[in-house]
């Protein structure tokens, strides 16, 4: 008995062979336009990452008293791959990974009830525990990052331009998600003479306790009437710098303006936090994820932002 010869088959059944190619290549061409055509297509990261604070904390405490116990409390859920945890001083983290076989739509299932057993166990925190906070958001692909610059701009000015350009960013068809990065907090220094300090007999903890005192949110209270209730609030908190150089500091029997013992001024944060750089520039940095396949180029009308040439966004990099 002779094998089967497909090309033999094949010239005698040509019709049937036409009928097959055409079907195929129709069948063919229908699936190649319902391929993924997102230029950034999103994926699930299985991991969450679980932050405490514990301000002034050594890192033996840190996990004794609050690694361990989060810990604990997360092995009771069979989903964990393995479960990592960082301590040192002040702070905890932990990293919660999920097994391989969990598919996407099972785990925000699992990270709720991450967030509930640990938020159950939170009253077994210790009393000066800042947290826990949880982040499971790293799924999110930025496929432009803008970098905003300009000569003679702080980064106050800066945020104030960016948040007005991410606002104008978020109303664009296909753009989910603009976020600054590179941003640094504001913060208002107070530098103590310390000559004068020794001089006039004042105690840093009387500076700290005045300020605290002054710009205390507080409820004063109610006023009745037989139709009304009138809230009453208190003046005084910090409305600008100047407020906070005026403070008076009562020592004894004397009072002192708290800009006769410091100095009072306006700064960022100390060690800065993370910067973004553009051709040797300080920047602020927009980074934009797109919903769909592609993301139209944002358009701004001219009269939101300064007219002023020194002001410039200036497309960085692609990043995941």
């Amino acid at each position: 008995m002779s094998a089967f010869n497909l090309s033999a088959w094949a010239l005698r059944n040509r019709a049937l062979v036409r009928y097959f190619m055409l079907v195929f290549a129709v069948v063919g061409a229908w699936a190649y336009f319902q391929l993924g055509q997102s230029e950034d297509p999103p994926f699930t990261f299985k991991a969450m990452v679980i932050r405490t604070q514990w301000p002034g904390a050594s890192a033996a405490e840190v996990d004794r008293q609050i690694t361990d116990r989060i810990e604990a409390k997360l092995r009771e859920l069979s989903s964990a791959e393995f479960i990592r945890s960082y301590s040192r001083p002040g702070e905890s983290q932990i990293v919660y990974v999920s097994r391989d076989d969990l598919v996407s739509r099972e785990l925000p299932a699992l990270f709720y009830q991450i967030r509930k057993r640990v938020g159950d166990m939170r009253h077994t925190l210790p009393a000066g525990a800042i947290g826990p906070f949880f982040n499971d958001e790293f799924g999110d692909t930025f496929g432009n990052i803008y970098a905003l610059h300009g000569r003679g701009y702080d980064y106050a000015s800066l945020k104030d331009y960016a948040q007005r350009v991410q606002r104008e960013l978020l109303r664009v068809p296909d753009v989910a998600k603009v976020e600054l990065v590179g941003l640094q907090d504001q913060r208002i220094w107070i530098e103590l003479d310390n000559a004068k300090i020794a001089t006039l007999g004042v105690r840093f903890d009387e500076v700290l306790a005045g300020l605290a005192a002054q710009n205390a949110v507080v409820p004063a209270g109610a006023f009745e009437t037989p139709t009304d209730r009138i809230h009453l609030r208190t003046d005084g908190a910090f409305d600008s710098l100047e407020a906070v150089a005026a403070m008076p500091i009562r020592v004894g029997q004397r009072t002192f303006r708290l800009d006769d013992l410091t100095t009072v001024k306006r700064g960022f944060a100390d060690p800065a936090q993370p910067k973004i750089r553009y051709r040797g520039e300080d920047s602020v940095g927009l980074a934009c994820a797109s919903a769909q396949r592609s993301m139209p180029k944002p358009h701004a009308s001219p009269s939101r932002y300064p007219s002023d040439s020194n002001w410039t966004v200036s497309p960085t990099s692609r990043v995941r």
